[in-house]
């Protein structure tokens, strides 16, 4: 089984319009409202591919309750931690071809309800043999947080897949216990570097650097240009289809969510990065964020060309 941790979820709201009028009424008919954050997007994805899976992290207030409710609805197992403020809303206005995002903070969490969190998080390692981590930590949390999650994993022998960015991702990959996968963008490849990565050539380089030593893998998506890989001591670029993206929200959870798929179902490192980008492209190719047609995975995993191109 496969634990995902979100511990800043959200409810996703999201408005579709022609044409966003600033100062002015804009009216919207087609509204969607999902259980979000980025670890359940992980969530969804891998219920639809039927890998067992069971949702972790912080929820209070009515959203909170309405975020249980519509996991129940989906039939997906959870195990969330009460928090007493009210969890937050995240709004994307979707508009001519752009995407517009209103992101709150969300609640500020006290030390009894991160300790209450952290005796549940114990329990729940010793029923998965993965555990994704993904998006932001809310307030009140220290960012070395999820160092203290992968340091406690590694203790009882479970692989840690960590997606965020910023100073916590830093902080993940500077301490002694180390997670066994990180999916950073190049922008996040350049912060954790204090340097400038632009190219193929210099991103290949940036993924040797002593930094990164002791995670098995590094997954660095390009968008329609695949992704370049460090997995072990071999560097891979992927390359991917061209597709017709309906809506890119989600893409880079749902890859998380086929990498952890194929992790924890023994595949090859080669058809592990294939079933990444295939949940990836298919999420994209997806009106809904986090949702996939398993129909369209076999025609796209064969399109994928995965090449070593260097070996340390």
């Amino acid at each position: 089984m496969i634990l995902t941790i979100t511990m800043n979820p959200s409810i996703d709201i999201s408005y579709p319009l022609d044409k966003l009028v600033i100062d002015r009424v804009n009216r919207v008919s087609n509204i969607s409202k999902t259980a979000g954050g980025k670890g359940l997007n992980v969530t969804r994805v891998l219920h639809q591919l039927n890998e067992p899976v069971k949702a972790s992290g912080l929820l209070g207030g009515n959203f909170g309750q309405y975020i249980r409710k519509r996991l129940d609805e989906e039939s997906m197992k959870h195990d969330f931690s009460e928090i007493s403020s009210e969890t937050r809303n995240s709004i994307a206005i979707l508009h001519e071809g752009n995407q517009t995002e209103i992101l709150e903070n969300g609640p500020e969490i006290n030390e009894k309800e991160l300790n209450t969190f952290f005796e549940t998080y114990k329990r729940l390692l010793q029923e998965v043999d993965i555990v994704t981590i993904s998006g932001s930590l809310p307030k009140g949390v220290k960012r070395d947080y999820y160092s203290i999650l992968i340091e406690e994993a590694n203790r009882q022998k479970v692989k840690t897949l960590l997606d965020t960015s910023g100073e916590t991702l830093t902080k993940s990959i500077q301490d002694n216990s180390k997670p066994d996968l990180i999916k950073p963008n190049e922008e996040e490849i350049s912060q954790v570097l204090g340097q400038k990565v632009e190219t193929i050539v210099e991103l290949q380089k940036a993924l040797k650097n002593d930094l990164f030593d002791g995670i098995e893998w590094i997954v660095v998506s390009l968008g329609e240009n695949g992704a370049l890989v460090k997995h072990k001591n071999n560097i891979y670029k992927v390359d991917v289809p061209n597709i017709e993206a309906v809506n890119p929200v989600g893409s880079g959870d749902s890859i998380l969510a086929g990498l952890a798929y194929g992790i924890s179902n023994g595949k090859t490192p080669e058809e592990t990065m294939k079933i990444g980008m295939v949940t990836g492209m298919l999420n994209a190719m997806n009106q809904k964020t986090g949702h996939i047609d398993i129909r369209y995975f076999d025609e796209l995993f064969t399109q994928i060309l995965v090449d070593k191109i260097d070996n340390e």
